[in-house]
């Protein structure tokens, strides 16, 4: 403990002797109260909490409802800090029942940021950001610019739990800047540590040592050393590591002392230094259990069981693991660490060769995880971001089922982990009941994933150079199936390789001929503008007539279940990388379509049939975006003039008016989106997520010179806004089947739609040309008018391109992916 701590120590001593010897209660009171500040401050949270309970007394005793509010504050920080987080809320509660009696705000806010601070502990993401958001709230009221940036703070680091780390760093971003308005330097160091750069921990290492913050100081050490652990430099790690040690020491910081230990221990694991891991997370361990941390004791055996797991000594590993899981459920209520607890105890289990052990922790680790994602209700990037740091659970569990040869138990298990927020949405949209929690089946149990299906199905799981294929068709049992693909090079996923070598093979995605309807902006400079064109415009390539450039993936996916293909049409419900596969250009005999998972799909099939529009269409083509310029106030959009006419034609078949240039608005397209049968949209998609390029809203010349992305750009979440009733949605843009390839699947404009919705939605994966896009739809629009399904209509608009002179190459007719339902539209007979 340092002289000062001791110093403040004795003088407050001094102070509650004297309190007493003047039988002042209400002094004596207050000097309790800061006594066990003061030893909360130094990590005796056993000494804090004696304290707060004699000023409790005495407040009690005096009537000091204030006073009474203030150690219950006390009690509930120590608690929290013991990871006790139940009782620390109790008392929290308690403190806020009271401020909320005496009128003050202030106090309403700093009850709503502690019970935020304990939630988030307990891993319950939405209580913690709903209290802080009642916390933001008080801070604007009473005008606390302080209050207000903690309340960003404490957002920020809830959407961290949470993975949205872009909605996270605004926060941060937001209370680095209120710091710094205000002067709070303490403030300012916090907010560069959480958003947590080498860069910002060295400036927040720099301010602790500017104010004297000794504890900041050890802080910034601290992640410093995790942010060099990450990324590898696991010397530099030991060595920040170490220096937050002896400042923890210095301080008289248990639990800071027992922080830096495990740190260490961590970065010797990572240095494969087991035995000296171990040393570290003892100590830990020890100082956890000294100062009645009991969230550190359960770290601290979660670690001692992943060094002796290393070390082979799977049983050790499972009794460490057991005891974590205890805390966690018992003691702890973190719903997170238990579900983390029980998949760490299935692969101990799986590790010493004791599948049906493992099986059953994997089962409960999904089942907790489900259990949380129940509590998000409709938050879908919450889910989207949860079933991501869930996946190696939900992948282990199918896993394990084949390795005990239970394939149809593998499917249901894989199945249930599909898509899951998606699914959840459109439960609500279709008006079913929704069933949070899908992985609660006993082994025993009859699986529930329908094996009988009109339609030839495939179902791909990826493992590792392993693809796993089910295959569903008429008969009750599914076939299983198996491929294996050489990993071409070290931490490489094998089946993304494929897919890009295909790719690459025959140029996808790169501009050809005159323009494409990529959102990529040409260049800011006018000297050097971005190319509109590569050759001279008409290159032919006879040599990708055929589907040599496919043959790899052919081989993989389709190879082994040739024999079952007795059929015209296949749906595929694709995994990871192949979600990204061309799949309607794998076989010119085989109308292919994908899923999300086989329960959407049912979903869909089972709605009503009057719950998609019937008739109306919109058609949207070529949105004028000449005002959207780069510095030197030149376009940064080209025209699509193929675009405008491939909407006119269609215009012309279904007798409906297209939207097109200044008309074609992002206000405008939402306006009538929610209430057609059919939408179209010719125009500029964005590579990365498929996000649309419309006219801007108007009345944009009043806020800015320019239109900013958020006037003319159509996003995910404006889709997911809406409430669509379309039968087919085609998107006649570069990259419109891209997005993010995550656990959930794609999440992209696709996902949008039909999260929104749609019954159907035509995509393309890759750069498109629009001259040659014009021809497809003329066609494809051709075989719809005609009654056809939208898989056929698909397949004989793909054999129209590839047999033609001028866009017989893959890279104009295969990037076409039809997903979900294949649909058809009731057109007016006399066009």
């Amino acid at each position: 403990m340092t002289q000062r701590i001791l110093t403040r120590i004795q003088n407050l001593t001094e102070c509650l002797l004297k309190a007493k010897q003047n039988n002042s209660r209400f002094e004596e009171g207050r000097a309790y109260c800061n006594l066990g500040n003061a030893y909360q401050s130094v990590s005796d949270f056993q000494r804090a909490i004696e304290y707060h309970e004699k000023y409790l007394s005495i407040a009690n005793d005096v009537g000091d409802k204030a006073g009474e509010g203030r150690a219950y504050s006390g009690l509930g920080i120590a608690y929290k800090s013991l990871g006790d987080f139940q009782r620390a809320i109790e008392y929290h509660e308690k403190h806020l029942s009271i401020v909320k009696d005496l009128g003050d705000k202030a106090g309403e806010g700093h009850a709503y940021c502690n019970l935020a601070s304990a939630y988030q502990n307990l891993g319950d993401f939405q209580r913690a950001i709903e209290y802080q958001k009642k916390n933001l709230k008080i801070a604007n009221d009473v005008g606390d610019k302080a209050g207000e940036g903690r309340a960003y703070s404490g957002l920020g680091i809830a959407y961290i739990s949470l993975g949205d780390f872009q909605r996270a760093i605004e926060y941060h971003e937001k209370h680095l800047s209120i710091a710094k308005d205000v002067g709070d330097k303490a403030g300012e160091g916090h907010a560069y540590c959480n958003l947590a750069t080498i860069e910002y921990h060295e400036k927040h290492l720099s301010i602790a040592k500017d104010v004297g913050d000794k504890a900041g100081e050890g802080h910034a050490y601290c992640n410093l050393a995790s942010a060099y652990q990450n990324l590898g430099d696991f010397q530099r790690a030991i060595e920040y590591q170490k220096k937050n040690l002896k400042i923890a020491n210095d301080v008289g910081d248990k639990a800071g002392e027992g922080r830096a230990y495990s740190g260490l221990g961590i970065a010797y694991k990572s240095l494969g230094d087991f035995q000296r891991a171990i040393e570290y997370h003892e100590k830990h361990l020890s100082i956890a259990k000294d100062v009645g941390d009991k969230a550190g004791e359960g770290h601290a055996y979660c670690n001692l069981a992943s060094a002796y797991q290393n070390l082979g000594d799977f049983q050790r590993a499972i009794e460490y693991q057991k005891k974590n899981l205890k805390i966690a459920n018992d003691d702890v209520g973190d719903k997170a660490g238990e579900g983390h607890a029980y998949y760490n105890l299935g692969i101990s289990f799986l590790n010493s060769d004791s599948l049906n052990e493992a099986l059953a922790h994997f089962r409960s680790s999904v089942e907790t995880r489900d259990t949380i994602r129940g509590s998000l209700i409709s938050k879908d990037v919450w889910k989207i971001s949860l079933r991501e740091v869930s996946k190696n659970a939900y992948n282990c569990l199918w896993q394990v089922f084949i390795m005990l040869q239970k394939t149809d138990e593998a499917l249901d298990a894989a199945e249930q982990g599909r898509a899951q927020a998606l699914l959840d949405a459109l439960e609500i949209k279709y008006g079913f009941p929704s069933f949070p929690h899908r992985c609660t089946k006993s082994e025993e149990e009859v699986t529930n994933t329908p094996r009988k299906r009109s339609t030839l199905t495939v179902f791909l799981a990826i493992q590792n150079e392993t693809l796993n294929l089910w295959v569903l068709g008429k008969e009750s049992k599914a076939v299983f199936r198996q491929a294996k693909l050489r990993r071409e090079r070290a931490h490489e996923e094998p089946f993304a390789f494929l897919l890009e070598a295909a790719l690459k093979k025959i140029d996808a995605g790169v501009d050809v001929r005159c323009e494409n309807r990529s959102l990529d902006k040409i260049s800011d400079n006018p000297q050097n503008p971005a190319p509109s064109t590569r050759g001279d415009g008409r290159i032919l390539q006879p040599s990708y007539r055929n589907t040599d450039w496919l043959q790899p993936l052919y081989d993989v996916v389709i190879g082994p279940i040739e024999d079952l293909l007795n059929c015209d049409e296949l749906i595929v419900v694709p995994d990871g990388a192949l979600s990204l596969a061309p799949w309607a250009a794998l076989s010119e005999s085989l109308r292919i379509r994908t899923v999300p998972s086989l329960s959407i799909l049912k979903l869909i099939a089972d709605s009503s049939t009057d719950h998609h529009t019937k008739d109306g269409v919109l058609l949207v083509g070529d949105p004028s975006l000449e005002k959207v310029t780069n510095n030197w106030g030149k376009p940064i959009y080209k025209q699509l003039n193929y675009a405008k006419k491939e909407v006119e034609m269609i215009g012309g078949v279904l007798n409906g008016q297209p939207l097109t240039g200044e008309a074609a608005t992002k206000q405008e397209v939402l306006k009538r989106i929610e209430s057609v049968a059919l939408v179209h949209i010719a125009a500029h998609g964005r590579k990365e997520t498929g996000e649309i390029a419309l006219a801007p809203n108007p009345g944009w010349e009043s806020k800015n010179p320019i239109p900013m992305e958020e006037d003319y750009i159509l996003n995910m979440s404006d889709i997911q806004a809406t409430e669509l009733r379309a039968r087919l949605v085609v998107l006649s843009c570069c990259h419109s089947g891209k997005g993010e390839v995550s656990s959930e699947g794609v999440v992209g404009m696709a996902r949008a739609f039909l999260f929104a919705g749609a019954r159907s939605v035509l995509v393309s994966l890759w750069a498109i040309d629009d001259e040659a896009t014009m021809e497809f739809m003329k066609s494809f629009y051709q075989h719809m008018r005609a009654g056809e399904t939208a898989s056929y209509a698909l397949q004989k608009a793909m054999k129209c391109l590839r047999d033609s002179e001028s866009f017989s190459a893959p890279k104009y007719w295969a990037p076409f992916v039809l997903i979900g339902d294949d649909v058809t539209i009731q057109f007016d007979k006399n066009n």
